[in-house]
């Protein structure tokens, strides 16, 4: 378990904090394992996020808090990532490896979960989230630096009139 924690997680995370860039670039098309390193790189950032925001948070339910703060940490990273893989194919006409991709996503935002429970951090976590997938996807997809900032801005947009929509639709 322990070197499960040092291999796939600190490793990966202290060079996504060091040197996004050559982490970016180093990241393989052809790796069948990127799915899984990627996918418990996030699975255990939401978990620690969602404990720690439990735990400063001194609610009743503590479970049921925890469910939701990882059940929206881990949702969002779907969401994003759906969302940006839609438009990058409308972009670029061209289809892009899978692995890279969900791997961008997934080690950016695993990155800027274990920060996110600090109340008003959102300033400036988000800001770097979207840098680490730009740099991610420029460095680690291939793309050009335009069709990245489009795809990047327009998901940003999907996703604040989606939450725009489930705001508005509540309070029906």
């Amino acid at each position: 378990m322990i070197r499960f924690f040092r291999t796939y997680y600190f490793k990966p995370l202290t060079r996504v904090l060091q040197d996004p860039r050559t982490f970016f670039n180093e990241l393989n098309a052809d790796d069948k394992k990127g799915y899984i390193k990627a996918f418990g790189f996030v699975v255990v950032s939401s978990a620690i996020s969602a404990l720690a925001g439990t735990l400063v948070s001194g609610k009743i339910n503590p479970l049921m808090l925890y469910a939701i703060i990882f059940t929206n940490a881990f949702g969002m990273v779907l969401i994003s990532m759906g969302t940006g893989y839609i438009f990058m194919r409308i972009i670029t006409g061209k289809p892009i490896h899978a692995v890279p991709f969900f791997s961008v996503y997934a080690f950016s935002f695993g990155t800027t979960l274990l920060l996110s429970w600090i109340p008003y951090s959102m300033w400036v976590i988000e800001p770097w989230k979207w840098w680490l997938i730009g740099t991610g996807l420029i460095r680690g997809c291939g793309l050009p630096l335009r069709q990245t900032l489009a795809i990047i801005l327009v998901s940003i947009s999907i996703i604040i009139l989606l939450f725009w929509f489930l705001i508005k639709i509540t309070y029906i």
